[in-house]
């Protein structure tokens, strides 16, 4: 009986190989997306160790830090009031040498249309973002991307999407559009990866309980999200990008974590 090749997904060529920074579009910069923050800075420089040109971030958030933020975000209590992400882009910039880029705006149509829209395209997209509103039009926005930059340098090849609750969460790989495979002999190739949006709309339609009311402490914001449920999944996020760059491919499209009950669940391609 002959057995199935295993699938397997190849990095698109241009992230493993590039000419320049491999651009990346960080949407949210909370809990964890202030983790991913770190998380691109270390890789960034990890990669520029093994001669590769390392990531060119722009961080998107339209929010300012409040003391429900500090502790559980990576936030002091001087930078109160200000935007997050110049709060943390600033810092990084400073501490790891790079030059990235603060937008202090969310990341939609109308932010687009202003003095950002240079930014709005990247190679890859994290969105750490709290609704679904929001990836809908993300995934809109990349979709109208793709039509007009398929050969653009700063082309969309994968989105990588974060969500959690106070004890569970998920992070989910997406290619934007069809990436071109290798023939391979030893494993089934998968060139496209669904949309968060497609394959999940009607749990994350169910699963939208977000408040959009502030919390006004530290404690009032651990009622909503446990303290170590934002840096578990970045960590997680963080390891199947390095994998996915580093392996130049993956067998891999995402995991499902549940802190509660310390067990993770990977989500394997089909």
């Amino acid at each position: 009986m002959e057995t199935k090749k295993p699938l397997m997904h190849f990095t698109a060529g241009y992230l493993i190989n590039p000419t320049n920074p491999v651009t990346v579009n960080l949407l949210g910069a909370g809990g964890t997306g202030s983790q991913m923050l770190m998380a691109l800075a270390k890789m960034n420089y990890a990669l520029k160790q093994l001669e590769h040109p390392g990531f060119q971030v722009n961080l998107w958030d339209g929010d300012t830090v409040s003391k429900a933020n500090l502790g559980r975000q990576l936030f002091a209590e001087v930078e109160l009031g200000f935007n997050k992400a110049v709060a943390l882009v600033n810092r990084t910039n400073r501490f790891f040498g790079t030059n990235w880029k603060a937008v202090p705006e969310p990341y939609c149509i109308n932010s687009l249309r202003k003095e950002y829209n240079a930014l709005a395209s990247a190679n890859v997209f994290i969105s750490c973002v709290d609704t679904v509103s929001s990836r809908m039009e993300l995934a809109n926005i990349l979709r109208q991307i793709i039509e007009k930059r398929e050969h653009h340098q700063d082309r969309p090849y994968y989105w990588m999407d974060f969500g959690n609750g106070r004890h569970t969460g998920q992070v989910i790989l997406s290619t934007v559009g069809k990436l071109p495979q290798p023939t391979s002999k030893k494993y089934r190739t998968v060139e496209q990866l669904p949309f968060v949006t497609d394959e999940f709309k009607t749990l994350l339609e169910q699963a939208d309980t977000s408040d959009d009311t502030p919390s006004c402490s530290l404690a009032e914001a651990l009622s909503k999200q446990e303290l170590f449920i934002n840096p578990t999944l970045a960590n997680i996020g963080s390891s199947l990008l390095w994998s996915l760059l580093r392996n130049g491919m993956t067998e891999h499209r995402g995991v499902f974590l549940n802190l509660h009950e310390f067990r993770t669940q990977p989500l394997k391609l089909n």
